[in-house]
């Protein structure tokens, strides 16, 4: 991989990150998370939440 040591550096003291492996570790799984709240988000209002649990539950 190819990535400015300046980039590297900078994220690392931003971050707290120990190592490289530490830091990039650290990102992809921000990543990911902050992917799968817009995916997520992107639900609001698609969903219908008018759930009846009685009915679920057959009471």
């Amino acid at each position: 991989m190819e990535i400015p040591e300046k980039l590297i550096k900078e994220a690392m003291e931003l971050t707290g990150a120990k190592t490289k492996s530490q830091l990039i570790k650290e990102a992809l799984e921000d990543q990911i998370a902050r992917i799968k709240r817009k995916r997520l988000i992107s639900y609001k209002g698609t969903i219908d939440l008018e759930i009846d649990l009685d009915k679920l539950r057959k009471r």
